[in-house]
């Protein structure tokens, strides 16, 4: 049975990992996971990402979460745009997640970048989603 929204499965792990205060979770890899993840370590959520390949199957993230004095670095990750309804900006709508606190992760002609990044770079494009 094939996975209908594999990034809804990545943020769903981690999620869980964090919840469970686990130090790291594995995730199926591809391009697009990988172009998240690298965001997510640049902004300072998650500690590092690598790709593994276990045994000669298919590769896989191992993703280190990100703890603070004890409490998860992400407070609250939520998908936006999902197969079955796809959420689309244009670079004058793309808004600042919790006042500028948090970042939306944005799908652009120009590849993946946060929302702040799009709006220098002119882009709008579909809203992958939020974190805080």
């Amino acid at each position: 049975m094939s996975m209908t929204d594999p990034i809804a499965d990545m943020l769903t792990r981690i999620r869980n990992g964090l919840a469970a205060e686990k130090r790291e979770v594995l995730v199926p890899s591809s391009r697009g996971k990988q172009a998240i993840l690298k965001i997510l370590r640049d902004e300072g959520y998650i500690k590092e990402f690598s790709e593994e390949t276990d045994d000669g199957s298919h590769p896989v993230l191992r993703v280190s979460l990100k703890y603070h004095e004890g409490r998860p670095v992400i407070e609250k990750l939520v998908r936006i745009s999902k197969p079955g309804r796809r959420v689309y900006k244009s670079v004058g709508d793309l808004e600042s997640v919790a006042g500028g606190l948090g970042i939306a992760i944005v799908s652009t002609s120009k590849g993946m970048m946060t929302e702040k990044q799009a709006r220098a770079a002119g882009a709008g494009g579909e809203i992958i989603c939020t974190v805080f």
